[in-house]
């Protein structure tokens, strides 16, 4: 199983920047479809981004579209999350996730390897 940590969490203000980075353990990573999603609270885990193994297929939920971007650098086994024009209503716990699979997914059943998560907060 692929181990994943998170980083790059933090408070900033609203229209600020973030990069938070996703460090996988397998140099296989490769063959990873990889994705971020964040959570709230008492909310259910939410897919943001979602990125296929050689980068050619990015998904992105509606609510982070043009202000987000997914990548990835195998040779890093890294996955990256730009966000850019942050919202108070972005602040969440972010999450990366990995399978092993061709499909780029948009649901949490669809990985199965998590990291701990990076706190995000967004002041308004």
């Amino acid at each position: 199983q692929v181990l994943l940590v998170e980083s790059g969490g933090g408070l900033v203000q609203a229209g600020g920047s973030l990069r938070l980075s996703c460090a996988a353990s397998d140099r296989t990573i490769s063959t990873y479809v990889m994705g971020w999603f964040r959570q709230n609270d008492g909310k259910e885990r939410e897919f943001i981004a979602g990125i296929s193994r050689r980068g050619g297929t990015i998904y992105y939920a509606d609510s982070v579209k043009g202000r987000f971007a997914i990548s990835r650098d195998n040779s890093k086994n890294t996955v990256y999350l730009q966000m850019n024009s942050l919202k108070p209503e972005d602040t969440a716990r972010y999450y990366c996730a990995a399978k092993q699979t061709a499909v780029v997914g948009r649901s949490v059943g669809n990985y199965d390897a998590w990291g701990q998560g990076t706190q995000v907060t967004v002041s308004s």
